[in-house]
């Protein structure tokens, strides 16, 4: 959307907003340096990074109040289940509001007016149109360029192909439980230093949240970032699912279906729309008009 904004193609929008977890992969941010050193400023859009934080670090401070991770838990009477997910809505939603009101002028508390509010883009393909959902505030009206412009995920990859940047990495945090094997095994295989990281937080996390622990309250079983509910170090990524073999085996325009054949969740993260809910592709940039 940004591109397309900077290319006249959709209308020039003011601002583009990265909420930041502080624990992106490193391809990430140098994907977002090049964004706004190539195609952001160029169109005179600036990107403006929030931040609530680093999730990483957060998680593993007791001083610290940490809003959960959807981490794998195994119980002791070996019942599974999850821990609730407040991550999206802390370190995403949440930094991105308050830049908006910032920008608004009406800095929280203030009251803002009715007929004050910012359109938001939020890219959501039409693979994944039912995604689509109006804000949950009235001063951001929530718009989906891409649906309107009748743009599937495949369309997508070729207008990034076509400006240099078919290697438009997926944004998330290192150590989303979200990720799936084939996520899980490039940050192995491609990034020793990153997966040492995921690794050690993967261990850091077995009884819970720091400051959980610390009052007391930790979890009745043991916690995991990978589903198999297996120490990281050990769980059967390497295991090809059929989801991947599809991918293998079609083109292009057959992937994002393939990619949520594998348990029903698509690797990636994004303000709107966490693609773990299982409820959109470019959607990691609020853009404000």
């Amino acid at each position: 959307m940004l591109a397309l904004s900077a290319e006249g193609i959709l209308p020039k929008v003011d601002y583009a907003i990265f909420a930041d977890t502080g624990w992106e992969p490193k391809a990430v941010y140098s994907h977002l340096d090049r964004l706004e050193r190539e195609i952001a400023k160029p169109a005179g859009i600036p990107i403006l990074r929030v931040t609530s934080g680093n999730i990483r670090n957060d998680a593993l401070d007791p001083d610290r109040r940490f809003a959960s991770m959807p981490l794998y838990i195994r119980n002791k009477d070996g019942k599974e289940g999850m821990t609730r997910r407040q991550c999206t809505g802390e370190y995403k939603i949440n930094p991105i509001k308050r830049q908006v009101r910032e920008l608004l002028g009406y800095p929280y508390p203030a009251r803002i007016p009715r007929d004050v509010f910012v359109e938001q883009w939020v890219g959501i393909s039409t693979d994944e149109f039912h995604r689509a959902k109006d804000a949950d505030v009235k001063y951001m009206r929530n718009r989906h360029p891409l649906i309107d412009m009748d743009w599937s995920r495949s369309d997508c990859i070729r207008y990034l192909s076509s400006l240099g940047l078919a290697d438009t990495p997926k944004s998330s945090c290192l150590g989303c439980p979200f990720h799936g094997n084939a996520q899980w095994r490039h940050i192995r295989d491609t990034s020793p230093a990153e997966w040492a990281d995921v690794v050690e937080f993967d261990a850091a996390i077995r009884k819970g949240n720091a400051r959980a622990n610390a009052t007391g309250n930790r979890l009745l079983g043991e916690a995991f970032l990978h589903r198999s509910r297996i120490p990281l170090s050990e769980a059967p990524i390497d295991h090809v699912t059929a989801a991947e073999w599809v991918a293998l085996q079609q083109e292009v325009g057959a992937e994002e279906h393939a990619e949520q054949l594998e348990e029903g969740v698509a690797d990636g993260c994004s303000p709107w729309a966490c693609r773990g809910e299982m409820t959109a592709t470019q959607e990691d940039f609020g853009l404000a008009t």
